[in-house]
């Protein structure tokens, strides 16, 4: 690309959102915008939006526009598949109002509601996914029984499942009422119906369970059964997640449900 070629770095950065064209021109001069990892303080710089890519301070801005990041608070009783060969109630009802083919990033079972992405970016889709990037995911559960410190304990320490040890990367009591009990959960594991499984395994099975958090995104107030885009400090954080993801880790080999 020569220097004639291409698009003013401050307009593609006013076109994404990122501020008004003079706050960005300030960006630039300041040194908190780089182009492909290397900071750009010239103001006619010129970047090719389908093939570098851009940071703020740190956050990866969404250049290409073809991309969609969807929030769904999936409920109850729906199955994680945007078309599902038994006729259950599925994920292609939320999906209507967006133009582009949206897939789900991991799956939820059909009993737990919550946190799910919906998007066509398949990169972005594979690090979120992937249990060897590591990525977390917050779950409240509300369990059978008056759950102690001491279970606690052992959510975290560790607990031995048919398909081999697992630990939670974080583990608290939200509330103990009567004869149920709130546990919040931190995983970051993509075995099939983990949280389940483990409740179950330390004495306390799952009366309810909904996905909060999925990595750097928050449910929020939004309402079960509901979707809506993302916005540009969501994307730009997912993104910023999946431009730090080290080298290429397998396809998973079974759907993520918890």
């Amino acid at each position: 690309m020569t220097d004639a070629e291409g698009v003013r770095l401050q307009k593609v950065l006013a076109n994404a959102g990122v501020a008004s064209r003079r706050v960005c021109e300030q960006l630039i001069v300041e040194g908190r915008v780089r182009v492909n990892g290397t900071v750009v303080t010239e103001l006619g710089s010129r970047i090719d939006p389908e093939n570098d890519r851009v940071d703020v301070d740190g956050t990866a801005v969404q250049l290409d526009t073809t991309k969609r990041y969807v929030m769904l608070n999936k409920p109850t009783g729906v199955v994680s598949s945007m078309k599902d060969e038994k006729g259950r109630a599925d994920l292609r009802r939320f999906t209507k109002d967006w133009d582009e083919r949206l897939y789900n990033v991991g799956r939820l079972d059909a009993e737990t509601s919550g946190l799910l992405v919906l998007t066509n970016d398949g990169e972005l889709a594979h690090v979120l996914a992937h249990p060897s990037f590591g990525v977390t995911k917050v779950y409240i559960a509300k369990v059978r029984g008056r759950v102690t410190p001491q279970t606690i304990a052992r959510l975290t320490k560790g607990v031995e499942l048919e398909d081999g040890p697992i630990a939670a990367d974080k583990a608290r009591l939200l509330d103990t009422s009567g004869e149920t009990s709130l546990v919040e959960l931190t995983l970051h594991s993509g075995r099939n119906r983990i949280v389940r499984r483990m409740m179950a395994e330390v004495g306390h099975p799952v009366l309810e369970l909904v996905r909060r958090q999925f990595g750097p995104l928050h449910l929020g107030t939004l309402p079960a059964g509901r979707a809506r885009e993302l916005t540009t400090v969501e994307r730009g954080a997912l993104l910023t997640l999946s431009r730090s993801a080290d080298g290429a880790a397998p396809h998973p080999t079974s759907p993520e449900t918890p």
